[in-house]
């Protein structure tokens, strides 16, 4: 390829909430826009990593189809040429290494996986699957299909990189350069930028971050909420018993921070505004308005995205991709003995 490659996935399951939305959305919206003049961005969606653990499967098309919109809404280009955005099960490939691949990984490699250890504790025995056991084998057929040099990854993904390197480098050594490896942990973060940024907090329970839970959503601002509904969810919002004004300190007012923080991510200029109120209430009132208005404003971009258009997107990228994914696909069958060499 005459461009480096870039890859990130574009989650296909699960709906999508402001903590994501500044979190990981934005960002990846940025990152796709000021690259793609210098590097391929490849932006697939990993449908079959959704179900590595359990979901309502007969959602997930729709779920696919209204994050892709999400994504779009938030100004993700879909005429630029540079920009690739692709189904993981479309492309049959990413499977068929997948296998080829784990005949040459060991039991113990995947079972030191810290992320396999701390979501199977939650899980139970009964509920892990092979599939979620064998998750970084299909992130690294991802990776290496493209020849991706830079892949963002979190902490929790890290092993999973470096496995990546450890698989691609020992069937180098044994057949010949089959892959280009991706850059390692440091570099990766030298590249991107390692991420400080804040962590939107759930508004009932301001102690942990916000996520979808299984048990309440009501701390937590989906952008397909409804406005109203998300602004009450705002004026519901714990807080705490302090009377001295408002205070930024996330250890005893996480609730009063987390809030302030929502209002500076949306209106940034409004500030030393925000901080200057006299009580919770005004507090609450204000910033519930300005989430109210940015979903208003979010809602109305997303009507205005049309599906036609993004599956011709998906349709052609998924056929060039697919042209490069098979042409890795074949030199490795090639070198196993899958297929004769030519």
């Amino acid at each position: 390829m005459a461009k480096d490659v870039i890859l990130t996935g574009i989650r296909a399951n699960n709906d999508l909430h402001i903590g994501n939305y500044f979190g990981a959305l934005l960002p990846m919206v940025d990152m796709a826009k000021t690259r793609s003049a210098d590097y391929q961005i490849n932006l697939f969606i990993p449908d079959l990593h959704s179900f590595t653990t359990p979901i309502e499967h007969d959602k997930l098309q729709n779920q696919i189809m209204h994050n892709l919109k999400l994504f779009v809404a938030a100004g993700l280009p879909l005429d630029n040429p540079n920009i690739y955005i692709y189904r993981q099960s479309y492309i049959p490939a990413h499977s068929e290494l997948t296998w080829i691949l784990d005949c040459f990984t060991v039991y113990g490699e995947m079972s030191r996986m810290t992320q396999f250890k701390d979501r199977s504790a939650k899980l139970g025995n009964e509920r892990v699957t092979v599939g979620l056991f064998n998750y970084p084998v299909l992130m690294a057929a991802d990776i290496l299909l493209y020849g991706a040099k830079y892949v963002p990854v979190g902490d929790d993904q890290t092993q999973h990189l470096e496995f990546t390197r450890d698989i691609a480098g020992r069937l180098n050594k044994q057949f010949g350069e089959l892959f280009l490896l991706p850059e390692p942990a440091a570099k990766q973060h030298e590249f991107f930028g390692k991420d400080q940024g804040l962590r939107i907090r759930d508004l009932a329970d301001p102690t942990k971050k916000m996520s979808k839970s299984e048990e309440s959503d009501k701390g937590v601002i989906f952008l397909g909420d409804d406005p109203d509904e998300a602004a009450q969810k705002v004026m519901s919002a714990t807080t705490d018993s302090f009377t001295d004004g408002i205070k930024l300190d996330m250890n005893e007012r996480a609730g009063i921070t987390n809030l302030v923080q929502i209002h500076d991510l949306l209106k940034p200029d409004e500030h030393d505004q925000i901080m200057a109120m006299g009580s919770y209430q005004d507090l609450k009132t204000k910033v519930a308005g300005t989430v109210r208005d940015f979903l208003i404003g979010f809602h109305d971009s997303l009507k205005i995205v049309d599906d036609e258009t993004i599956l011709r997107k998906l349709e052609s990228d998924e056929t060039a991709m697919s042209h490069t994914a098979d042409i890795t696909l074949l030199k490795v069958q090639q070198a196993v003995g899958l297929r004769p060499k030519t």
